[in-house]
């Protein structure tokens, strides 16, 4: 490319102007600065673990837990669509709640939702998993946690629902803070008639606006 005088005339006395040439090498480091943040993030990216990814590295025995019945309540707060609850609860030895497991349902909507409670100090995550008898698993994340207990929960499509009431076990499988293990298995011999059923009792409440 032929040399041309004027261009450079121009050049050296761009940066004989100490306040252009201020901003050029501010530019020029504001540059090199955000190609630096770029690289640690792409290198904290691809060398750091994903969390989800996590996996087991054991199991850990869980104390004997006892089911009751599954049960039907529904709720109608004044003027709202009632909500039912299909539900059954696991107790330790001592009466505290190991598990509780619901499907929540709101007159007129599509669909449902299926929640879980479980102690606190899970490895919150990696998620849930729910199978019913040998089915494929169903993958239920952690929403939030209560004092004592956390909760994971994910809409009920109606293919889970028809697998709920034609099944006969529900494996629960959560994963600890020590990242164990900890299976239980809830019995569902009941679910379908009482899923089927009309609710005992309906609770209504009357809610002052």
């Amino acid at each position: 490319m032929p040399h041309d005088p004027r261009k450079q005339d121009r050049l050296q006395r761009s940066i004989a102007n100490p306040a252009l040439a201020s901003l050029l090498l501010a530019f020029v480091l504001g540059a090199s600065s955000i190609a630096d943040s770029e690289a640690r993030d792409k290198s904290s990216v691809t060398s750091k673990p994903i969390a989800a990814e996590a996996s087991p590295r054991g199991e850990r025995t869980t104390k004997d837990i006892k089911y009751g019945d599954w049960r039907k309540l529904c709720f109608k707060a004044g003027g709202a669509k009632t909500l039912c609850r299909t539900t059954i609860t696991g107790t330790f030895e001592t009466g505290q709640m190991a598990v509780r497991v619901d499907l929540v349902e709101r007159e007129g909507d599509r669909t449902a939702r299926l929640q879980l409670f479980v102690p606190v100090g899970m490895y919150l995550q990696i998620p849930a998993k729910l199978t019913v008898d040998h089915g494929p698993p169903y993958s239920i994340p952690y929403s939030w946690c209560l004092a004592n207990a956390c909760i994971a929960a994910d809409v009920a499509d109606p293919r889970m629902i028809k697998e709920l009431e034609a099944g006969h076990t529900l494996e629960l499988v959560v994963v600890d803070s020590s990242l164990l293990s900890l299976k239980t298995v809830l019995p569902l011999t009941q679910f379908a008639d009482v899923h089927q059923s009309a609710p005992a009792p309906t609770l209504e409440q009357d809610i002052d606006e």
